[in-house]
């Protein structure tokens, strides 16, 4: 026996329980309850009556002024026949899925109209189609032209002046949108800016805190060299004349390397000139003095004069 059955025994003998105690109290006498037979309503298909139906309500008009078909569906297209082969090949794929998992399947999906839309709309639009071959030579039969001709006016409903006012409208509310966007841009390119120069300080006030850190280290004597320094100058940005490459900007290079040449890049600077032996014993900027000045360079062999000049070539004949 099933937990449905149980429940339902049990539901039964309480009710039972119920008139009972009901009818002992008295609340119960003979004739206030009666047994009603409920009758369901039977529904027949009186063709007959419904086809004189339709002959007292029909209207004796001419085709024209009733414009009714009966006809059947259209061929069918070739993109509507591929849609559907779609349809078909994605119902099977869910039927194999359920079968998989072991569920119930119902009835083919893709050949029921009531369930299937894309098939149920594929059928008014083919019977649409069908009408409209069948419509258009009999109204040409008639004499009733089916298009617009050229020369057709139709005057607007509402004025030039009127459409003038809403183009106007309508520009100005686009130049607006435009503004507004405009504005948003600049606005976030200003929180940019403000951040990238905030990140930039703050950048700027920790390697300050750094090398004042290492210039403690190395005046206590915990730090030996100044390294420290030298990786500043390498990760200093350059600046902005830097970067242009002006004459101006050359002239400070040059200024600059000539104070570098001149005072170096700070440190020791006491006893740099002094001789040692690698410089003592170095030789190449020895120039040997030439005759007539001391620690000169050599002078050149000058052109004697007339009369000595005369008396050589004296000699020479002699």
């Amino acid at each position: 026996m099933s937990d449905i059955e149980s429940s339902n025994e049990d539901v039964e003998s309480d009710s039972d329980l119920e008139l009972q105690e009901a009818y002992a109290k008295g609340l119960l006498k003979p004739g206030l309850n009666t047994v009603t037979v409920v009758e369901r309503k039977k529904h027949k298909n009186d063709v007959a009556g419904l086809g004189q139906k339709l002959e007292s309500i029909k209207l004796s008009l001419d085709w024209v002024e009733r414009l009714d078909l009966i006809n059947g569906q259209a061929p069918l297209a070739p993109e509507l026949a591929y849609k559907l082969q779609e349809q078909e090949l994605q119902h099977q794929a869910r039927v194999g899925k359920s079968k998989s998992k072991g569920q119930k399947v119902t009835a083919v999906e893709s050949e029921d109209p009531v369930v299937n839309e894309f098939h149920r709309e594929m059928l008014f639009h083919r019977q649409a189609q069908a009408a409209v071959l069948l419509g258009i030579p009999r109204v040409k039969q008639l004499g009733i032209k089916t298009k617009r001709p050229d020369d057709y006016f139709a005057e607007m409903a509402k004025s030039d002046q009127h459409m003038q006012k809403v183009r106007e409208h309508l520009q100005r509310k686009q130049h607006s949108q435009e503004r507004s966007e405009r504005v948003k841009q600049q606005r976030q390119l200003r929180k940019i800016g403000k951040k990238v120069q905030i990140e930039a300080k703050l950048r700027q006030a920790s390697e300050k805190r750094e090398l004042m850190e290492e210039v403690k280290k190395y005046r206590k004597g915990i730090r030996k060299d100044l390294d420290f320094l030298d990786d500043k100058k390498k990760h200093k940005p350059s600046s902005q004349g830097d970067r242009r490459g002006g004459p101006q900007d050359k002239r400070v290079k040059a200024r600059r390397k000539y104070k570098d040449q001149k005072f170096g890049f700070g440190g020791k600077k006491r006893g740099l000139k002094k001789n040692t032996k690698a410089s003592t014993s170095d030789m190449t900027e020895y120039r040997r003095s030439g005759k007539g000045k001391r620690g000169g360079a050599p002078q050149k062999r000058q052109r004697p004069g007339k009369n000595r000049r005369m008396k050589m070539k004296a000699k020479m004949k002699e």
